[in-house]
Order: structure tokens, then sequence, then C-alpha cells
């Protein structure tokens, strides 16, 4: 793209959701003109965006992507250069007990925004400096072994709902480009983690659970391994992908910090014990509950692409990352508790086969 980031008109699908609110505030740092679209549902929290509402270069809509008429006001108004797509179900558990709106919103949702991106870019003319990004998960690949990473060319193998309609969403995206030429980027990223995450998974919970006393829930032996990303490190990457990213290419976006689930929970633990001492080692109160239904054992992103083709690297190191992330929650109770007054986060979701 050769418009500089000041000149940029980019469209956010899903703002003020955990991920799409960091792109927000870092796009709109760096001067991008944003105009941020949610449906605001139970995940989206304005209030993560209270830094940038009053800036000249920001603007909010609710706007619920499967309501194509919205879309094409949005559109028309405000001539958008990119489109970022971060609107999305995404939480595993919940799309085992409630597959139906992980379906209409990730893939229905995805192909009306993708028709009123194409309906535009033709009615623009075609223009070669428009971007469609669609931000997708590492997920859609399945599960590994005990070696092994994922690449931008391994097969999909899906295992839950929600990976399942990413995976349909990634395949969208794809055939509109192969099919009708628009620009499109895909990015694949691995667990994300950092301020503003809402509390059902699984950093929140174990610092939330821990200061509150209760138990601390782990999945089954805890050995489930991720690849754990900053989401500022995230933001930044997708913006780097936007501009500099070849059109028709994925690219896969990892923290390079493989840790078992387990080995996560003893860190915030440890962390605990040292930002907020207690009488007792928080470590007392993990417990271990019934594994999810079809949990995948361990994903583990290969970023090669991204680092030889756009020259991007993490910039947190697992225990900086961390300390920060713990550190927040610590100091953002007001945040965290307006949402769990909101919503119910504390029941356990997806045991139901």
């Amino acid at each position: 793209m050769n418009k500089s980031e000041t000149n940029m008109k980019l469209l956010v699908t899903g703002g003020c959701g955990f991920i799409g609110s960091a792109v927000v505030r870092l796009a709109v740092g760096r001067e991008y003109h944003v105009f941020n679209i949610d449906k605001l549902t139970y995940a989206a929290c304005p209030d993560n965006l209270t830094s940038v509402e009053e800036k000249t270069n920001y603007k909010f809509r609710q706007v619920d992507i499967c309501d194509r008429i919205a879309l094409d006001s949005v559109l028309s108004e405000f001539k958008p250069d990119a489109i970022m797509h971060l609107a999305a179900e995404s939480h595993v558990d919940r799309s085992i007990d409630g597959p139906s709106d992980f379906i209409e919103t990730n893939i229905t949702g995805t192909f009306t925004l993708l028709e009123a991106a194409r309906f535009y870019w033709h009615k623009q003319g075609k223009p070669d400096t428009f971007r469609f990004h669609h931000v997708s998960t590492d997920e859609v690949y399945g599960t590994l072994g005990a070696t092994g990473q994922f690449t931008e060319t391994t097969p999909y193998a899906p295992n839950s709902p929600y990976s399942a309609s990413k995976a349909a969403s990634d395949h969208l995206v794809r055939a509109w480009h192969e099919t009708y030429g628009l620009p499109v980027i895909v990015t694949n990223c691995s667990n994300n983690y950092g301020p503003y995450q809402f509390p059902e998974k699984l950093i929140p919970v174990v610092t939330l659970n821990a200061i509150s006393g209760q138990p601390i829930p782990v999945y089954g032996e805890g050995k489930n391994i991720r690849d754990w990303l900053h989401v500022e490190d995230h933001a930044d990457a997708l913006l780097l992908a936007l501009r500099q990213g070849q059109t028709g290419r994925t690219y896969n976006i990892g923290g390079e910090n493989e840790l078992q689930n387990i080995d996560i929970v003893h860190k915030i633990c440890e962390i605990l014990d040292r930002l907020r001492p207690q009488n007792k080692r928080y470590a007392e109160q993990i417990t271990f509950v019934s594994d999810r239904p079809g949990h995948d054992l361990r994903y583990a992103i290969d970023p090669t692409r991204m680092q030889t083709e756009l020259g991007w690297r993490p910039s947190f190191t697992p225990e900086t990352g961390l300390e920060e992330t713990v550190a927040w929650y610590l100091e953002n109770e007001d945040w965290w508790k307006k949402v769990q007054n909101r919503h119910s986060v504390t029941d356990r979701l997806g045991t139901r086969v």
C-alpha cells in the first residue's frame, strides 16, 4: 500500500473486543483514521477504548456484520482504504454449548462483509491499494503432537465448532480472492494474552480466581501446550501485515513462547505471590477439572514468513508480558468487576456434548 499511516482510512470490525481494541488503540495512536464497527455482544467492552474515544481520527458505530445494508452505508460514508476483519465469536467452550452463534457470526458474517467489500471495491474502480485483512487463528490447523509447528501450508483440520467456523471463514476469504480478485490478506495467530482480555480466558480466569480466593481451574492435567502472543505485539504485526503483506498471502503470527497450561498457571501464581502476597501460596488453590471435549493437545506457530518477509518479531518476553498482564488486572479492578457484573463468567462452559 502506498498511503502513509496518517492518511490511511482503516475500517475495523469487532474493534471493541480484546484484540480489536488493541488494534484500534495502536492505529489511532499512529494517526490512522479509524472507523470501528462492533455489534457489542457480551465480550465487547467499549471501555477498552476510553483512551481514544474523543480523538478526531476515531469513529464508532454499532453495526452487526450480518447486516448488509448497514455495512454498505458505512463503506459508502467512510470510504476506507482497508478493512481489518476481527469481529468473531471466539471462545471454544461457548462454541461447544452453542455453536449456532459461531456459524452465524464467523461464517455468515464474514460472507456478508466480503460481499459488501467486493461491491464497494468495484464501485471504487478496483484499486490495487485496497486491502481486506482477515484475522484468524492457529486453531484452524487442528492439533500437533510433541514436535513440529504450524506453517502457512499446514492442512486445515479444525476440531471444535469455533475452529471449524474460523476455518470456513478463511476459505471464504481465499475464494473471494481467487474468484473475484478481491485483494485479501489472511493472518493466523497463536493464543493472545494481555490487558483488557475478557475474563473467561485462561490467564484472566487464573488471576481473578486466585485473588478472589476461589479454586483455580485447570483442564485435565494441564499439559496442553499453547504458543502465547502478547496482544500488543499481535496488533503491531497486524498493522504491518496490512501495509506490507502480499495480497492473496497468509501470514502466521506467533509469540515464540510455548508453554503448558499448568506452567502458565504456576507462573501466574508465583507473580501473585510477589505482587499481592497472602498467608499461603496461590498455587494451593489449583484445582484440576474434567477436560474440555476435543481439547487440542498442542499449538505451535512457525513465524518464519513474518520474520523474513516483513521483519517482524515479538517484543514481549514471556516474563515481561505475563508480569505486566497480571499487574494490569491487579491495578484495574474497576474494569474487570464491571465486566463481571454485566455478564456471568464464572460458570463452567463447554461441558455439554
